[in-house]
């Protein structure tokens, strides 16, 4: 059994949380960079200057891109053979998270209760915690602050197994367009296909991890989410929801094994600032 000290986990995740608001990563730089060389509206390609502009800010004086933090959600792997020592790995990580948010005077966007009595918790806990138990003696932890806005105008659908491929796309590329400025697009769009109610919505944020771009590992999604990207930038939202072809960066589509009486599709919604951060033990 490999122990690791409760002490070293609340204090790496205090660091990826200062690290995810600061930083935007290389792969969505990138994908920015690349629109605003294909984008035709001057509107737009100011934008797209100022998101990377901001990004340069940020991370040059440690300042958050946004101002929304972000609901802090957490996708961990531990492996088997791990053990927390002094704690556990939940009481690690809201520690953690309390830690980072604190000291690094990041916004605290929680409140207590969804409906009576929305006081704010102070610290940004609780947190979201994905967790799943892995082969090996490492953990893994990675950050992904979900701001508000963009949260907002996530959808889930069950349609019916007769809807199929273009039943799916017609709604990723409606919920996208009736957005609007709404998420603050340009979007990266995760999708999430299959499984259960709660397995869709789950696949559709985890599938917003995936490198900026990226494509499908599978021909069939592959070409899905070449499509989907088509018809939503063909739209002309574009940055802010003021015009433009660059209304999102990407789609990522995850699916998953259904039951034969349904088809589940979520499509969750990140900002340009699609903030992540990891560390490995």
């Amino acid at each position: 059994m490999r122990k690791i000290p409760f002490e070293q986990v609340v204090n790496e995740v205090a660091a990826i949380c200062l690290k995810a608001a600061y930083d935007l990563p290389e792969d969505v730089l990138n994908r920015i960079k690349e629109c605003l060389e294909q984008e035709d509206s001057e509107r737009a390609k100011e934008f797209l200057r100022q998101y990377l502009a901001n990004a340069d800010i940020a991370s040059t004086e440690h300042v958050p891109l946004c101002q929304d933090t972000g609901f802090a959600v957490y996708f961990v792997e531990i492996g088997e053979t791990v053990e927390i020592e002094g704690g556990s790995i939940y009481a690690a990580i809201e520690a953690g998270t309390a830690k980072g948010y604190k000291e690094g005077y990041l916004r605290k966007s929680i409140v207590s209760d969804p409906i009576f009595g929305r006081k704010n918790t102070g610290d940004n806990t609780p947190a979201i915690i994905h967790l799943r138990l892995v082969a090996g003696s490492k953990l893994n932890v990675t950050i992904a602050p979900k701001g508000g806005g963009a949260e907002n105008m996530s959808q889930l659908k069950m349609l019916k197994p007769s809807d199929g491929r273009q039943g799916v796309i017609d709604t990723v590329v409606d919920s996208v367009v009736n957005s609007g400025g709404n998420p603050c697009p340009p979007t990266i769009v995760g999708v999430g296909v299959g499984g259960t109610f709660e397995k869709a919505a789950f696949l559709a944020k985890h599938a917003l991890l995936r490198e900026v771009g990226s494509v499908n590992e599978d021909e069939n999604y592959a070409a899905m989410e070449k499509e989907i990207l088509e018809k939503i930038n063909a739209s002309d939202v574009g940055p802010q929801g003021l015009g433009g072809k660059t209304t999102a960066l990407a789609v990522h589509i995850e699916h998953f094994p259904c039951h034969i009486a349904s088809l589940p599709v979520a499509v969750n919604l990140n900002c340009h600032a699609a903030r992540h951060a990891e560390f490995e033990i």
